[in-house]
C-alpha cells in the first residue's frame, strides 16, 4: 500500500524535475542568444560607425517603422538626408547597407562578390543557375549562354515579338469597346511569356491562347509574394521554422507547378531531337536559341550540363525573361498614360515610321529616339529590378574614404538611386530630356538592368520588346490613367504595384 501510494508522488517529482531541467536549458539558450545578439550588434556598430542610420530600435531594428509594402516610401523619405548609403536594420543584430549613390554602385558592381545569402530562398524554385552561381562556374555559364542574346539572334525575332504583342492588342480591342479599366500587368505578363517561349525555346503554339499557361503565371505570382515575404521576415529565415509554416507548403506547391511547366518545354524539345535528321538540322542552324545552346553545350571539362543544371537555367530564363520585361512595359504604359503630351509625341514618331501599315522591323527600333527617351525615363522612375544584394567577400573602401568589412550585405538599391535628388534633379518629374543625345550622366546613375559583369544577360532583348510593345500599342490605343486607382509601387523580386496597374484604353480611329 505504501509503495502504491508513493508512486504518484514520485512520478510528480520526476516530472517536476524534468520540467526544471527543460526550463534551465531554455534559460541558458536564451541567455546565450542574448549574449550572441549583444556581441554581434556591438561589432556591427563599431564596424559600420561611418555610415548613418535612421533612428532604429535596438531589438526590432527598423521593422516597426513601416509596413512591409511601404518600404519604398520609407527609403525615399531618407534619401535627401542620406544620399550616399545608410543602414537598414532588419533586426537588432542583422543589418544591410542600402547604397543609392552612383560612385558606390560603381565600386560594388566592379567587384566579384557573391549574391546575398537571402537569394538562397529562391533556389528551391530557380535552382543554381546563372542568377546564383559565382566564380569560375558563373563565368562558364555566362560565356555559354551569351550567344543566345546576340544581335544576330535578336534581329529575326522582332517579327515574332510583334506577333505576340498583336495578339494581346486584339484582346484589348474587345475590352476597349466596353469602356472599362483594365489591369494591364497580367495580360502583359502573358504576352511576355508567349514571347520568351518562342524566342528562347522555339515554341510553336500561342501561350496567350492556351489556358494551361495561366497556372504557371499564377505560380510565379505566388512565388514572388512568398519569397519576398520570407526575405522581409527574419523569423522565417530559419529553414526549420519555415518548413513548419503554411508558407512553406504553398511555396512547394507553386514550385511544383512552375517546374512542371519548364519540364514540359524541355521534354518537348528533347523529343523533337530524338532522330538523327533533326539533330543534324539543329547543329546546322546558323543561330541557336537558348534551349538549343543548353542541349548542345559542353563545359570546359567536356561534360554536358546535368539535368539539374539544365532545369535551373530554363527556370531562371523563363522567370526573368517574362516577369522583368512585363514589369517594365506595364510601368512604361502607366508613365505614358499619366503624361499625355509625351505619349502623343511618341505616337507621332511611331506613325511616321509605321503609319502606312508597314510591319515593324529591327531597323525601326533604332529610328525612335524620342520614344526611347520616354522608355528610359519611365525605367528610371520605375526600374523593373528595384535592388540586388551582394555579400562582401573582401573589405571594400569607397571613393569618399568610408569602408566596409568582409561579410557585410550590401543592397544596391536602384529604385533609390533613380530617385536620388543628388543624382537626378527633381527626380519625381517625368522628363525624357534627361536621356537626350547631348545629356551627360554618371556611368552608374541609370541602372534599370543592373550593371557590371553581372548585369542582366537579356537587357537588349528587354529593350527591344519594350520598343515593339510601346510602338504597336500607341498605334492602336490612347492610354489613359484611372484616377480612382493610382498604383502604389512595391518592392518584390521585380517592381510591382500593391493595388495593380489600371488603365483606360481608347481605341484610335
Amino acid at each position: 500500500m505504501s509503495i502504491s501510494a508513493l508512486s504518484p508522488i514520485r512520478f510528480l517529482e520526476c516530472v517536476s524535475g524534468f520540467l526544471q531541467v527543460i526550463f534551465l536549458i531554455g534559460l541558458l539558450l536564451l541567455l546565450f542568444k542574448a549574449a550572441q545578439h549583444y556581441l554581434r550588434r556591438q561589432w556591427l556598430l563599431r564596424a559600420l560607425y561611418q555610415f548613418p542610420s535612421p533612428p532604429s530600435h535596438w531589438l526590432f531594428g527598423h521593422c516597426l517603422q513601416f509596413k512591409v509594402d511601404e518600404e519604398l516610401r520609407w527609403i525615399l523619405r531618407y534619401l535627401e538626408k542620406f544620399p550616399g548609403a545608410f543602414l537598414h536594420w532588419i533586426w537588432g543584430s542583422h543589418v544591410f547597407i542600402k547604397v543609392c549613390d552612383p560612385d558606390y554602385m560603381k565600386v560594388i558592381l566592379g567587384r566579384a562578390d557573391p549574391k546575398a545569402s537571402l537569394y538562397r530562398f529562391l533556389t528551391p524554385w530557380l535552382g543554381h543557375g546563372l542568377f546564383f552561381l559565382n566564380g569560375d562556374e558563373w563565368f562558364q555559364h555566362r560565356r555559354l549562354l551569351t550567344p543566345a542574346f546576340h544581335y544576330d539572334i535578336l534581329k529575326p525575332y522582332v517579327g515574332i515579338m510583334a506577333d505576340s504583342v498583336q495578339v494581346m492588342l486584339e484582346k484589348w480591342e474587345q475590352i476597349a469597346c466596353q469602356d472599362i479599366t483594365l489591369e494591364i500587368f497580367h495580360p502583359i505578363s502573358l504576352m511576355m511569356l508567349d514571347t520568351i517561349m518562342k524566342y528562347a525555346f522555339s515554341y510553336q503554339g500561342s501561350v496567350q491562347l492556351d489556358r494551361s499557361s495561366q497556372a504557371y503565371l499564377q505560380a510565379v505570382s505566388d512565388l514572388n509574394n512568398l519569397v519576398t515575404s520570407r526575405m522581409k521576415n527574419v523569423f522565417l529565415h530559419n529553414d526549420i521554422i519555415y518548413n513548419l509554416t503554411s508558407h512553406s507548403r504553398r511555396t512547394n506547391s507553386a514550385c511544383q507547378i512552375a517546374h512542371e511547366h519548364t519540364d514540359r518545354v524541355v521534354k518537348l524539345r528533347k523529343a523533337q531531337l530524338q532522330d538523327n535528321k533533326s539533330m543534324k538540322k539543329l547543329r546546322g542552324k546558323r543561330c541557336l536559341d537558348f534551349l538549343d545552346i543548353l542541349l548542345l553545350s559542353r563545359m570546359d571539362d567536356g561534360s554536358s550540363l546535368s539535368d539539374k543544371a539544365l532545369r535551373a537555367e530554363v527556370d531562371s530564363l523563363m522567370f526573368g525573361g517574362h516577369d522583368t520585361p512585363a514589369s517594365g512595359i506595364s510601368w512604361v504604359f502607366y508613365a505614358l498614360a499619366t503624361h499625355p503630351d509625351h505619349q502623343q509625341r511618341c505616337r507621332e514618331e511611331v506613325q511616321s515610321l509605321l503609319g502606312d501599315g508597314s510591319p515593324i522591323t529591327w531597323d525601326h527600333l533604332h529610328q525612335m529616339p524620342y520614344t526611347t527617351m520616354c522608355i528610359k525615363e519611365a525605367l528610371r522612375l520605375y526600374p523593373p529590378i528595384p535592388s540586388v544584394g551582394r555579400k562582401l567577400s573582401t573589405p571594400v573602401t569607397f571613393p569618399d574614404g568610408r569602408s566596409l568589412p568582409k561579410g557585410i550585405t550590401v543592397l544596391l538599391h536602384f529604385y533609390a538611386l533613380h530617385h536620388n535628388p543628388k543624382v537626378w534633379p527633381n527626380p519625381e518629374v517625368f522628363d525624357p530630356s534627361r536621356f537626350a543625345m547631348n545629356s551627360v550622366q554618371h556611368s552608374h546613375a541609370f541602372l534599370p538592368f543592373s550593371g557590371g559583369s553581372r548585369n542582366c544577360i537579356g537587357k537588349h532583348l528587354a529593350m527591344n520588346v519594350l520598343k515593339v510593345a510601346v510602338a504597336l500599342t500607341l498605334l492602336r490605343f490612347e492610354l489613359l490613367p484611372d484616377p480612382s486607382r493610382v498604383p502604389i509601387p512595391t518592392q518584390q523580386l521585380v517592381l510591382k504595384s500593391k493595388n495593380g496597374i489600371y488603365l483606360h484604353l481608347r481605341k484610335l480611329q
